[in-house]
């Protein structure tokens, strides 16, 4: 693994017992690596494994073989090195914000003042702050993935996995989500691991893009978008125009057309 990597997957595959002594292959054999503090995104067709392989990195669920380890050690289920942020709000809806936020710190025993300052500078970090008192009932949907976005990031995870986070989002929600994602990146130091099927979405967020094949899914590359010239741009209308976009989104656009009809 190189060393500035914290996140390395290793010949990773897995199979789903079928009935009739059957199973299905899920994922065949992948190998990356992600650069600590990066932002990864796993792109690929629908079915091809990109929240099979996340969910592996989480420790919910177990290769059939190879493996995935955090800073040199072998995951082998969960662990508070990791945080998950899913699709589906996750808020406690009896809870406020900060104390959705302070929950996990509270669980894990952090103390009372120190969870309290923790809660209130990632509420802030995600635009929270006015409304640290409200219910997850009173919000928006994006407002509720804000909350679990500073919840995860609360209890100071090493490598922040996502699924499809903003996949239930409005098209304006979802931009104005993305462009807060690239903030958090640059005032946190969280390694970001995202799932995702929009190219916009990938192209803009990514330091690196991990294109899986179609199902079974396999490693066919990984693509840094050279045209941002290793920067990172918190806006999103800046990136579309830049030289290179189009290209990129063209490739991706062949690759999913090309994968889409093996798949068949």
């Amino acid at each position: 693994m190189d060393r500035d990597s914290i996140l390395e997957i290793c010949n990773l595959s897995k199979a789903f017992p079928l009935g009739g002594g059957k199973e299905l292959l899920a994922v065949d054999g992948i190998s990356f690596d992600v650069q600590r503090n990066a932002i990864c995104v796993l792109l690929g067709p629908s079915g091809c494994g990109k929240s099979t392989v996340l969910r592996m990195m989480a420790g919910l669920e177990t290769p059939t073989s190879g493996a995935v380890a955090i800073g040199g050690k072998t995951v082998e289920g969960p662990g508070r090195d990791r945080g998950m942020v899913f699709q589906a709000y996750t808020s406690f809806d009896w809870l406020s914000v900060r104390k959705n936020v302070e929950f996990g710190m509270k669980i894990n025993g952090v103390a009372t003042t120190e969870r309290r300052e923790r809660a209130e500078h990632f509420i802030n970090l995600v635009g929270l702050g006015k409304f640290a008192d409200a219910y997850p009932s009173q919000l928006s949907g994006g407002m509720r993935q804000r909350v679990a976005i500073a919840r995860t990031l609360a209890n100071d995870p090493e490598v922040l996995l996502m699924d499809e986070p903003f996949g239930a989002l409005d098209a304006e929600t979802r931009w104005l989500m993305q462009e807060l994602m690239i903030d958090v990146a640059e005032q946190t130091s969280a390694t970001m691991v995202i799932v995702t099927h929009d190219l916009e979405e990938a192209i803009f967020l990514a330091d690196k893009i991990v294109f899986l094949s179609s199902h079974p899914g396999r490693l066919k590359e990984e693509i840094v978008p050279e045209f941002k010239q290793g920067q990172r741009i918190a806006d999103k209308e800046r990136v579309v125009k830049l030289d290179g976009y189009g290209e990129l989104e063209a490739r991706l656009m062949h690759m999913m057309r090309e994968e889409g009809r093996h798949d068949k």
